[in-house]
């Protein structure tokens, strides 16, 4: 559920990225997108395991990062861990990869989902889920219902529990990530203009994602602390 992601688990095992044929250019400059990734990725990658083992020491900070080929799978990126190993894995699809307008997006894209993994989004959305599920579940239980509907309740419970901080979650991804792009070198605040290109999600209730005005607030604030020295 992490930025809205409903992408599969890779396969385990193996590093470094999967390059899809479609999006490979024939020059070495960034004008391919593909290109533009792989300079993002050997630049981007590095600095954001640094600032993992540097801010989190107690986490895993291998990244593990590869390409889905699939050009029919809409724009998306993920954030998850490997169910064996606990490693955490960062997915882009090939459509992202080709909207994205410049290197900054792709390494603010990136700097955002490994800001996930610092901020330790997974385990917290996943307690979250456990108390909305328990909760719901003893007041359905306080009611009287039966098994079918206790199942109902608490299958409801996790939903609503995992959704309620998922907007706090991606402002501080999005504070992380600005963070990282702005270590490897690249413009965090021109990086999120892909808010300007996405469909703006509102302030629905329980929604997954904020506003794009609170994302792009959130880059520049944190940009503004960078420059002031506060944060680095």
């Amino acid at each position: 559920m992490l930025s809205a992601c409903a992408m599969p688990m890779p396969p385990t095992g193996g590093a470094g990225v999967m390059q899809p044929d479609p999006l490979l250019g024939t020059t070495a400059d960034l004008t391919s997108p593909a290109q533009s990734f792989v300079y993002v990725l050997a630049t981007v990658e590095p600095v954001a395991e640094a600032t993992c083992r540097e801010k989190r020491p107690d986490l895993n900070c291998d990244f593990r990062i590869f390409v889905d080929p699939d050009l029919s799978k809409p724009p998306n990126a993920f954030h998850r861990l490997d169910p064996e190993t606990g490693r955490p894995v960062i997915g882009f699809t090939a459509a992202l990869i080709a909207e994205a307008r410049s290197p900054d997006e792709l390494a603010f894209v990136l700097g955002h989902e490994a800001g996930h993994h610092l901020a330790g989004h997974i385990p917290r959305q996943q307690r979250s889920a456990a108390a909305g599920a328990m909760l719901a579940g003893t007041l359905a239980v306080m009611s009287g219902a039966g098994v079918g509907a206790l199942e109902q309740a608490a299958q409801l419970g996790a939903a609503v529990g995992a959704r309620s901080y998922s907007k706090d979650f991606e402002l501080e991804a999005d504070a992380i990530g600005t963070l990282i792009a702005w270590r490897a070198g690249f413009d965090p605040e021109r990086g999120a203009g892909f808010f300007t290109r996405l469909p703006d999600p509102g302030n629905r209730f329980l929604g997954s994602h904020p506003p794009n005005a609170a994302r792009m607030q959130t880059v520049a604030a944190t940009m503004s602390a960078i420059r002031q020295g506060r944060l680095r």
